[in-house]
């Protein structure tokens, strides 16, 4: 398997993923599929601010992405980042996730940031699990923000410091 950037040509299969994710699961609050135009928006935007979209392939098949993106728009939250991660069905449980978001720290370190988020349905505890493993806490729990499949999801926030500013930026 390698991690690499992903390109304007792999964006109908990251949709798939996508799609399948919204279509099967709370890891995204979506209700409705996206079409390739609104993809297509969603990986330039993050290409223009100079965020990553990352893809892991196997034997020439993708098989999941990773990204972040700004966690809120306030120059305030400017040193923190959220990411996402996401992964066809038959990649799930390998560790492809772990090496898709791990890849996603130097980068964000190169950035300058800081802090990565994680947003993660309270209900999945195989994500909260996958998220410690790499080093995040629980931070928090937002309850009932959320709602699909006709119930009131509640979100977790785990956090993770990827630099060793607790000064501040110089």
């Amino acid at each position: 398997m390698q991690i690499r950037d992903a390109k304007l040509e792999d964006l109908a299969v990251l949709l798939d993923i996508y799609n399948e994710v919204i279509a099967t699961s709370t890891a995204i609050y979506n209700d409705d599929p996206l079409n390739p135009g609104e993809f297509a928006i969603w990986f330039q935007d993050r290409l223009a601010a100079g965020y990553p979209v990352l893809v892991a392939e196997h034997h020439g098949n993708i098989i999941g992405f990773s990204s972040f993106g700004d966690f809120r728009p306030h120059p305030g939250f400017r040193f923190t980042v959220e990411h996402s991660v996401h992964l066809a069905p038959s990649a799930r449980g390998k560790g492809i996730g772990s090496a898709l978001v791990s890849a996603l720290f130097p980068r964000a370190q190169a950035l300058g940031k800081h802090t990565m988020l994680g947003a993660v349905d309270a209900a999945n505890e195989a994500s909260i699990r996958f998220h410690e493993k790499l080093g995040f806490i629980k931070v928090g729990v937002l309850p009932q923000v959320g709602f699909k499949f006709g119930r009131w999801l509640d979100l977790v926030y785990m956090q993770k410091f990827i630099d060793d500013q607790s000064e501040g930026p110089e």
